[in-house]
């Protein structure tokens, strides 16, 4: 693919960044990592792959301007082959568009959008694609979600007109880069196995888990999200409830509350335990939680309760009741 935008003087230094699912991720980095290997040598542009066990990944390409296009050119067109394979072996007629999802500065948003939505309007309507800037910040960074789909050409010209406008508007003030977290989704236990669930499928559980997991094995049987199952009817399998108590820093205690209580209500769906905080004692910096659940309700909300600290640090440790 010839670039000619090079020739206006743009052809400058650039990183994009971009926000892929697993499976996405697989797709680019390929069998023994040759795929992105091909995309490396063929485009001149740098990709670097996140690390994590994240269900988001954030994909990073740096380099000239048309060795970036050259770059999303392939990792369209890859994208296109896959939803061509995926369709060979289902019922659908329409084939879906490519969509990829740009990670960028907000500061940088106004300008694409444009006064009252023209400059976006612009960029639909001169390259087919559909552009979706995404109304809120990323969590705990600066960035948005910028999606665009279509079909490869469309999404080519589309990066281009944006590379323009990121390339005139340049961000302002420091920005926070999005960095995906590790899934709090639910863990179910099964064959002596830790899975987590990613959109419709089981994934095995990272290391991290395989403690809990030993934990919970050593109890009864353990069904997803803490619910107990009779393993016959009329006999209910679950151990008695106990009771277990933490305190925890008052300078944690959001963490784990999160805004409006969101994050202490998903570790209750997600552990099956009840969990009560103390109100707040004048004179004192620690705040009491009481759980009450099954050994392995216990064991799972304590993870959960240590995984919401901010600091890596804190991480497996457990507060003194």
């Amino acid at each position: 693919m010839e670039s000619k935008v090079s020739e206006g003087g743009l052809n400058v230094t650039l990183t994009i960044r971009l926000l892929m699912h697993g499976k996405e991720v697989g797709s680019i980095i390929g069998k023994k990592g040759e795929t992105v290997k091909k995309m490396r040598e063929e485009s001149g542009a740098r990709i670097n792959i996140s690390e994590g066990n994240c269900p988001e990944r954030i994909v990073t390409i740096t380099g000239p301007t048309d060795a970036i296009f050259k770059a999303f050119a392939m990792i369209a067109y890859k994208f296109e082959e896959d939803i061509t394979n995926s369709m060979s072996n289902s019922t659908a007629t329409s084939k879906p568009p490519v969509t990829l999802r740009l990670v960028v500065p907000a500061s940088q948003c106004g300008s694409l959008i444009g006064k009252g939505g023209s400059k976006i309007k612009e960029i639909r309507e001169s390259t087919g694609a559909q552009v979706q800037v995404a109304g809120d910040m990323l969590p705990n960074s600066t960035e948005r979600a910028v999606t665009i789909s279509g079909t490869p050409d469309a999404i080519i010209q589309c990066v281009k007109q944006i590379c323009v406008v990121m390339l005139e508007s340049p961000p302002k003030g420091a920005t926070i880069p999005y960095r995906p977290k590790p899934a709090s989704t639910p863990v179910i236990f099964a064959g002596g196995q830790a899975y987590t669930i990613q959109g419709q499928y089981a994934i095995p559980h990272p290391d991290q888990l395989t403690k809990l997991h030993q934990l919970a094995m050593q109890q009864t049987p353990f069904t997803p999200l803490g619910q107990t199952t009779p393993a016959f009817p009329g006999l209910d399998a679950s151990p008695p409830a106990s009771t277990h108590e933490l305190t925890i820093p008052n300078d944690l205690i959001g963490c784990i509350i999160g805004r409006q209580g969101t994050k202490i209500n998903e570790i209750r769906q997600m552990s099956g335990a009840q969990i009560k905080i103390a109100n707040a004692t004048e004179g004192s910096s620690e705040r009491q939680i009481t759980i009450t659940g099954t050994p392995a309700n216990i064991s799972l909300a304590q993870y959960l309760i240590n995984a919401s600290f901010p600091d890596p640090e804190l991480h497996g440790r457990t507060f003194p009741a």
